[in-house]
């Protein structure tokens, strides 16, 4: 669903599922929810008046300050039907809990096995998963509950390690990867410094997680292209977020992930969190279908990204997502050029001098943003160093601060101790 002037360009059999589905979502928020129980009350909101999609302004926002400062009230099963506890990654402040029922467990299998449809897998494929799989990390689990409600074969061999990961790929012939679309490029590069041959092993098909891999129409970014130039695979597109505990994949024809509208409601909202058209840059804002443990009622997730209702040759009528353009509150003002962390990533990972980043935020004594760049280059010397300042500042118009450090050590800073992820940006602001 996006709302108000968009809303009638929904096929009206979609419109009517997510109009029933929202009624029986107020209904039980009004019943179950300590935080909306109290919200309702508080701004006097009555959900009879709720009968149609366009009638969703009328509902009150669920920001993130607001499950962070208040994350268990949002439960609404007693604590004895919670059998997953999972948490976010903390990406824009500290980690929230989200808590799954066995129903919302069967969601999110379901959910992902409608991903794996997307990518037109079947029961006879098999799919090595090349991220984290413990720490509460809900996409890894997501992954293998709906490659195993397909009935696929499944390899948890978990992030890093490009020799055993290959060595795997030799041995056990997967017909797909889940990976970070980075960590690809490095799997790329080892199989051509060790004299393997990427091209001849098992991998048809890879689903990119955590990074982009396209641009806003929906061509193939600076990452993508380096991947499919050396490695003749099909890659596919996909976001999720552990609060909306669903995926948005895309198919074949690569041209925006789909949305599963029996499952969420999407709006997209400008900075006055009134909606905005087709193909204009709005905040996701998303409210849960079908949750039972911790379902919420349109909350900002910070994600800026567009949507087409054009129908996808697919033949899927719901609308699509762009790729992320940003996180609202990643926004860099940087002497006087504004930035998200994605497009930055674009232009770090053109350049063959560097072979890997972190960018690095703060505030300087005076409150103004700075740009730290750590960078392993290619080697040491001089004009190594001078072809990357100059391309920096021919590109961003602005110098960031840049520190070269070696492998191991970057390893470190993107890898602290509490992360389940590569950390690429690092907002110490």
């Amino acid at each position: 669903m996006i709302t108000t002037g968009t809303t009638s360009l929904l096929p009206p059999e979609i419109a009517a599922v997510q109009e029933n589905r929202l009624k029986e979502l107020l209904q039980y928020l009004a019943a179950n929810s300590p935080y909306y129980k109290r919200i309702f009350a508080e701004q006097g909101v009555d959900i009879s008046r709720i009968q149609q999609l366009s009638d969703l302004p009328l509902l009150p926002l669920t920001t993130k300050d607001d499950l962070q400062r208040h994350n268990m009230d949002f439960l609404c099963v007693a604590p004895e039907q919670v059998i997953e506890y999972s948490t976010t990654s903390g990406t824009l402040g500290s980690p929230v809990t989200i808590a799954l029922t066995e129903n919302d467990l069967q969601r999110l299998a379901d959910n992902e096995y409608r991903s794996f449809l997307q990518t037109e897998s079947t029961a006879v494929d098999t799919w090595q998963l090349m991220l984290t799989l413990d720490r509460q990390f809900m996409a890894g689990m997501a992954y293998y509950a709906g490659l195993r409600q397909m009935g696929a074969g499944v390899i948890r061999l978990g992030p890093g390690v490009p020799s055993l990961q290959l060595e795997m790929i030799k041995r056990l012939k997967p017909t797909g990867i889940v990976a970070v679309p980075s960590f690809i490029l490095k799997l790329i590069n080892y199989a051509a410094a060790n004299n393997i041959d990427i091209n001849s092993t098992s991998v048809k098909k890879a689903l990119c997680i955590g990074e982009n891999i396209r641009n806003a129409d929906f061509s193939y970014n600076i990452l993508g292209r380096k991947i499919t130039d050396a490695w003749n695979i099909q890659l596919y597109s996909t976001y999720a977020s552990t609060e909306m505990q669903t995926a948005f994949t895309e198919c074949s024809h690569g041209n925006g992930g789909h949305l599963q509208p029996d499952l969420l409601i999407i709006e997209l909202l400008d900075d006055n969190d009134q909606p905005v058209g087709a193909n204009t840059p709005g905040e996701l804002t998303i409210t849960t279908l079908g949750v039972e443990g911790m379902p919420l009622l349109r909350y900002k997730t910070g994600d800026i990204c567009t949507y087409t209702d054009e129908p996808c040759a697919c033949g899927l009528k719901s609308p699509r997502l762009s790729p992320i353009l940003g996180r609202k509150k990643q926004m860099i003002k940087f002497k006087g050029t504004t930035l998200y962390p994605p497009a930055l990533f674009d232009l770090l990972n053109e350049r063959e001098e560097i072979l890997d980043y972190v960018v690095e935020v703060y505030a300087n004594d005076v409150g103004l943003d700075e740009v730290s760049l750590y960078i392993v280059p290619i080697d040491d010397s001089e004009e190594c160093d001078h072809r990357i300042r100059a391309y920096l500042q021919a590109r961003l118009r602005v110098s960031p601060h840049i520190k070269y450090v070696a492998a191991d050590e970057l390893q470190k800073i993107m890898f602290p101790e509490t992360s389940r992820k590569a950390l690429k940006f690092i907002d110490r602001r």
